[in-house]
């Protein structure tokens, strides 16, 4: 087993801190109170390739693997978890998606589109009534003529108003549950399909989210992904992988909250000396360091099995589950340590505090990968 980043990972890793500092710092506290996303980014990712991380190069992707891809959304996310989010959702679910279950043609005619920054995707499984139960989805694809028309409200999809691309998830023969959902590829200017109701959310809040409606959209049959009927065993496959992103942003979340913690406590006196002097400060960092290690070891465990061609579902929701509620816990011991300086936005505690919570929500609550876990285990042994 190696335990050590190659070169290339390493100079990867400082390319894109050196990028995240240049092009995204200046841009995160006009946009996080703004709840807006920087759309002249876009491009500028696209260009790094960091919207076809994985994706192959003869697709105009980057072809990195899931380990890169971890390093990316740490150093992506210690800057803001906003755009790692965006990144990740991008990358993970619609890109992925199409580029793992697509056809030849789907491959050619979308990803160049989706890994150059000319757009941003979306993915649409989650309603209002399908959450943690995603087999509950409503929205229906019904045959007419030669293609489909699809009708239902998708809710909480990151690029839902930006993206050009989105892949959504439907059912097609209602009376077999989830073995009756398939996947298509819509495109923005289809007749019925827009945004709706944009989230004023509590964090993450230059990431896009936003409903995806559907009124009577006619879509052609070579918009079906996969094969029809498969779209939710699909949908679950592609989770394995996004909760292996989800694990690398909240590495970033918790890196860039004890990073900023260690300075600060070098920097703040009190009783005529700086608090890193105190033990009760230094037992904090310790924990939070140790345990910032062990998620990382989860994640990278996690992602290397991914880029062997393992089946993962107990690794990437364990990864998830550790490092996302690390985030949450590191953030919120920030806070604690700058004191009342953690409640200003002067400083970076309080933002990574309230874009934690996320975390521990997005692609499966840490419920949902404590079940994954469990019955994977009790099956095992």
């Amino acid at each position: 087993m190696d335990f050590l980043l190659t070169e290339d990972q390493k100079s990867l890793k400082k390319s894109i801190r050196d990028f995240a500092q240049k092009e995204i710092q200046p841009l995160v506290k006009e946009h996080d109170e703004k709840g807006t996303w920087p759309e002249g980014l876009t491009k500028k990712l696209g260009d790094m390739g960091l919207l076809g991380i994985i994706i192959p190069p003869e697709y105009g992707g980057a072809g990195y693997s899931y380990v890169d891809y971890v390093i990316i959304l740490e150093e992506i996310s210690k800057v803001d978890p906003s755009v790692g989010l965006v990144v990740a959702a991008h990358n993970s679910l619609c890109s992925n998606h199409i580029n793992v279950f697509g056809t030849e043609a789907q491959k050619q005619k979308y990803l160049p589109r989706l890994t150059s920054g000319q757009t941003l995707g979306a993915w649409a499984l989650t309603e209002s009534g399908a959450g943690s139960d995603a087999a509950a989805l409503k929205t229906k694809a019904e045959k007419k003529g030669d293609g489909w028309v699809l009708n239902g409200t998708k809710l909480f999809i990151t690029n839902a108003s930006l993206a050009e691309i989105a892949v959504i998830m439907a059912l097609t023969d209602p009376a077999k549950g989830k073995n009756g959902i398939s996947a298509f590829i819509l495109e923005k200017g289809m007749a019925g399909f827009r945004p709706g109701k944009k989230e004023d959310k509590l964090g993450i809040r230059a990431a896009d989210t936003a409903e995806l409606i559907l009124e009577d959209v006619k879509v052609p049959a070579e918009s079906l992904l996969g094969k029809e009927g498969d779209g939710y065993k699909a949908a679950m496959a592609i989770l394995d992988g996004g909760r292996v992103s989800i694990a690398g942003f909240s590495l970033g979340i918790a890196a860039g909250a004890l990073e900023s913690s260690l300075k600060y406590a070098k920097e703040r006196v009190q009783f005529d000396q700086p608090i890193a002097n105190f033990q009760a400060i230094q037992w904090m960092l310790a924990d939070g360091f140790t345990e910032l290690e062990a998620a990382r070891l989860l994640t990278y465990r996690a992602a290397f099995l991914e880029d062997q061609g393992k089946k993962i579902p107990k690794e990437s929701a364990m990864a998830k589950l550790f490092a996302s509620e690390l985030a949450v816990k590191s953030s919120s011991m920030a806070v604690q340590i700058h004191g009342g300086y953690g409640f200003s936005k002067d400083y970076p505690v309080e933002k990574f505090y309230r874009d934690s919570k996320l975390a521990t929500i997005g692609e499966g609550t840490s419920e949902i990968q404590r079940w994954i876990i469990a019955q994977k285990i009790l099956s095992e042994y």
